[in-house]
């Protein structure tokens, strides 16, 4: 019988840190899902390919952070402990999928905009970087001896279903709103998605 609350507890730090992944990978995946729609927003007026070249120069940008939110964030985790490490992760990728959301456009602060947007993109890079490896090695350590294969693998079902969530919702968008409104004001929707659900801070808090 005393066994019975470890292994409850256990599952719940499992879906938990699952939970946080999935937000992670979904507002990541979001910004390619959706850079179509808000390129505009963040450019000066040119021809539509040379707002997204750049929409994807920001979008390289956040690469760049990964290596480095892998070494700092990993350090934390070690101090503070994985749980922690994972929620502070967690919180940066919503802030930035925040600041993106309230960004002004380029017509209304000029080179203001895109400067947030780049911002952004460096948080969002710097704290997906700290929670691939902190993820992995929380999910392996809260799985136990006899699963942690098992248990590890939804590290990679959580970066999937992000990416195939995101697309669900351009494409639930595309069909409520239409591509005028999607361009005008509707992407942001989508940056508010990740961080406004209230499933997934009542999921990662029970871990």
């Amino acid at each position: 019988m005393a066994a019975e609350p470890d292994q409850r507890r256990r599952l719940l730090n499992i879906v938990g840190g699952s939970a946080g992944n999935l937000v992670e990978w979904f507002d990541w995946y979001i910004y390619a899902a959706f850079s179509l729609y808000f390129a505009q927003s963040f450019f000066p007026e040119a021809s539509p390919t040379a707002q997204l070249l750049s929409t994807a120069v920001v979008f390289a940008v956040g690469f760049v952070m990964r290596p480095v939110g892998a070494w700092v964030m990993g350090i934390y985790a070690d101090q503070h402990g994985r749980k922690a490490g994972l929620t502070l992760s967690v919180g940066m990728m919503c802030a930035g999928s925040l600041m993106i959301a309230a960004a002004p456009t380029y017509a209304q602060a000029g080179i203001v905009s895109p400067a947030i947007l780049v911002a952004a993109r460096l948080l969002q890079g710097l704290s997906l970087g700290g929670e691939y490896g902190s993820s992995a090695v929380y999910l392996s350590e809260m799985a136990g001896e006899k699963r942690r294969g098992f248990w590890s693998s939804f590290q990679y079902v959580t970066l999937i279903s992000g990416q195939l969530l995101a697309l669900f919702l351009l494409l639930a968008l595309q069909a409520m709103l239409g591509e005028a409104a999607l361009t005008a004001w509707g992407w942001r929707i989508a940056f508010l998605t990740g961080p406004s659900s209230p499933w997934w801070s009542s999921s990662f808090a029970a871990g």
